[in-house]
């Protein structure tokens, strides 16, 4: 989910991701990023620049997510912070 929300915001490139999803390894958000794409959640541009350039992208079934996070979002702030 930390993935999709910050792709929520737009284009990202991969250390840009990697920068904002803290507690995950490369080795990992590589994983993750290739599932995603795999389940057309995201799509991945790869640009011929050197050295390339790749950016990720929330893909049209990807923001149909984007509610559901932001309603877990809202969930948690209100009830999983709270002692």
């Amino acid at each position: 989910m930390p993935i999709i929300y910050n792709l929520s915001k737009g284009k990202l490139r991969f250390k840009e991701i990697e920068r904002t999803v803290t507690g995950i390894n490369t080795r990992m958000l590589v994983k993750e990023l290739k599932n995603l794409e795999l389940n057309g959640i995201i799509s991945r541009t790869v640009f011929a620049t050197v050295p390339p350039t790749v950016e990720y992208a929330l893909t049209s079934k990807g923001k149909k997510l984007l509610p559901s996070i932001h309603s877990l979002y809202k969930w948690g702030q209100e009830f999983a912070t709270k002692k």
